[in-house]
């Protein structure tokens, strides 16, 4: 059976390797919001002994930036372009979503609707995704944290407020000392955690939203082998996106 493959928002600059986005069935942007961001202050990425935190904070240009300078040269690569969206308050998902739905380019929006490394939107994720579907006829896959007690409830509440599919993972908050200092190794101090421990917490989710809701789901979160691709697949999901760069035949 051929898996589609996409990359997980935020792990591949396809315009810095268009020969590796070019590999994929999609490219999925980093997450794009109304007004141009720099992220969080240094260091913002440090390794633990199995995996990786990152305190990015949705650095972007911001959206009219992105659809002027980025779209154009993503519309080069000649695959189907999915953007990821943020910002916080249902307002802000309007508005992005709003500006991206005339763009032909763009097949599909990502909402990132669980950023463990920003202030997150005071709406529920069921709410993000009504105003954002009211902004757009472009087909919307909801973003959902691993850090809920059911998932699965997260997966019927998007699902009935018009999402037409699922992306699972996000990272999941942690934490990384130094040694040295003891004190927390990124600036802010918490980042979001991925690498192959967040795996089980992945298929978990997987499986639980697969069983909830009759929607399309990319897996990711700790995929290094063609195996991990195939427990992703086996667990529910119909594509899959790659953090680590793979291609599994």
């Amino acid at each position: 059976m051929s898996v589609p493959l996409l990359n997980a928002s935020g792990c591949l600059d396809a315009l810095m390797a268009p020969e590796v986005a070019r590999q994929l069935d999609a490219f999925v942007t980093k997450t794009v919001t109304p007004l141009p961001r720099e992220g969080n202050p240094p260091p913002r990425i440090t390794e633990t002994d199995s995996g990786m935190l990152n305190s990015i904070g949705l650095q972007n240009p911001g959206i009219e930036a992105f659809l002027a300078e980025v779209v154009p040269r993503l519309r080069e690569l000649g695959i189907p372009i999915w953007v990821s969206v943020g910002g916080f308050s249902a307002a802000d998902y309007a508005v992005v979503c709003e500006r991206l739905d005339e763009e032909d380019a763009v097949v599909t929006i990502e909402l990132n609707l669980s950023c463990p490394n920003v202030e997150e939107a005071p709406e529920t994720a069921a709410e993000l995704v009504t105003a954002a579907r009211a902004a757009t006829r472009k087909t919307l896959y909801a973003k959902l944290s691993p850090a809920t007690w059911d998932v699965a409830e997260s997966a019927r509440a998007v699902a009935a407020a018009g999402a037409d599919g699922l992306s699972l993972i996000n990272t999941i908050r942690g934490l990384a000392i130094d040694p040295a200092t003891g004190r927390p190794k990124l600036a802010l101090g918490p980042g979001g955690y991925s690498g192959p421990a967040l795996r089980p917490i992945a298929l978990a989710c997987v499986h639980a939203c697969s069983a909830a809701v009759d929607l399309p789901i990319v897996g990711m979160g700790g995929i290094t082998t063609g195996r991990d691709v195939h427990d992703f697949v086996a667990a529910g999901a119909s594509a899959v996106a790659l953090g680590t760069i793979l291609f599994a035949d």
